[in-house]
């Protein structure tokens, strides 16, 4: 298996980044999902972590990390399809929860129900299921 690293997101990663969020299906330009709102996320003491395969240089998954002063929340947390089921997403979780010690903040996720793949991962790192807390967001903010 090729080797890979975590490394911190850099401008010109963005591109294949936008990609990879679309082919696995966690990115939205609906939800920010801008290098704008990435440059804010990071000011703010967030992470964006990028996995790389270091021989082809290749972006492989993110994990993207934003703090709220009390929590660090875990967002577009993908490894792309080709990539799945090789054991990455425990080296790009590992450095995530790394960054959550590092900060001395719970961390946080929301993931689809029916991910089983995410749920299995996620609870074998020690997440906990939190209830049946429902999810509510207001996106257009001219509906306000």
């Amino acid at each position: 298996m090729s080797e890979f690293i975590c490394r911190d997101y850099q401008e010109n990663d963005y591109p294949s980044i936008e990609q990879l969020w679309v082919q696995t299906g966690v990115g939205n330009p609906a939800r920010g999902d801008n290098p704008e709102t990435i440059e804010n996320t990071l000011k703010l003491g967030g992470k964006l972590i990028v996995l790389e395969e270091v021989a082809t240089k290749k972006i492989t998954g993110t994990s993207w990390l934003t703090i709220d002063g009390r929590r660090v929340y875990l967002h577009h947390f993908a490894i792309l399809p080709e990539y799945q089921g090789k054991k990455l997403s425990w080296i790009l979780l590992k450095e995530s929860l790394a960054f959550a010690k590092k900060m001395n903040l719970q961390i946080k996720l929301e993931v689809h129900k029916n991910n089983l793949k995410a749920l299995r991962l996620y609870e074998k790192a020690g997440f906990r299921y939190l209830g049946d807390y429902l999810v509510y967001i207001i996106r257009n903010l001219d509906e306000i």
